[in-house]
């Protein structure tokens, strides 16, 4: 959007705001490019960290977690929400000891699939995700009580992963992840 396009919507007034430790709500009425004015509802949340770790040719998952917004377990990729005053990179390495139990001494490498984080929901969020793919030393042990699943990295492996990854941001990292090493 350039400077003329924001300065065509105005925030006329915010008729409602709703803070708490992990999300804030707000109500606001906007008025458009077109002279409209409408009742908008938008989300403010800390940005996420996504890591895809990769041991031996396997890819690693948690444990599954149950998902108050599905109601239900999911498969997911370590991840998590960067605090204020971190960067994503900076939190990586605490993600990964707190869902895997994977030290900083056994990350061989830690490498960003995306640079500039992505808008989870442009329309209704502050939210951006960012990616990281981390090589996991071989000789590295992983604790069981953990780790959820492996997934082998091989074109099958891949094929079998992407039929039960249902998260969203984690299979949207997982395919720019094989795109850009060109391992599916």
């Amino acid at each position: 959007m350039n400077e003329s396009d924001r300065a065509s919507w105005q925030i006329l007034d915010r008729f409602v705001e709703i803070r708490s430790p992990w999300v804030t709500f707000i109500g606001e009425h906007l008025q458009d490019d077109t002279g409209k004015i409408l009742d908008y509802w938008r989300v403010e949340k800390e940005d996420s960290v996504i890591i895809i770790p990769i041991q031996n040719q396997q890819f690693l998952f948690p444990i599954p977690m149950y998902r108050p917004g599905v109601g239900e377990k999911t498969l997911d990729f370590p991840g998590g929400r960067v605090p204020t005053g971190k960067t994503p990179l900076e939190v990586a390495p605490i993600i990964l000891k707190r869902e895997l139990g994977i030290t900083e001494n056994a990350i061989e490498c830690l490498s960003p699939i995306n640079k500039e984080g992505w808008a989870i929901n442009s329309s209704f969020s502050n939210q951006k995700l960012y990616g990281f793919v981390t090589k996991i030393s071989q000789d590295f042990a992983m604790n069981p009580e953990l780790l959820g699943t492996m997934y082998r990295t091989s074109q099958d492996g891949i094929s079998t992963l992407l039929n039960k990854l249902t998260c969203l941001q984690c299979r949207s990292l997982l395919l720019e992840f094989l795109r850009l090493s060109k391992l599916g």
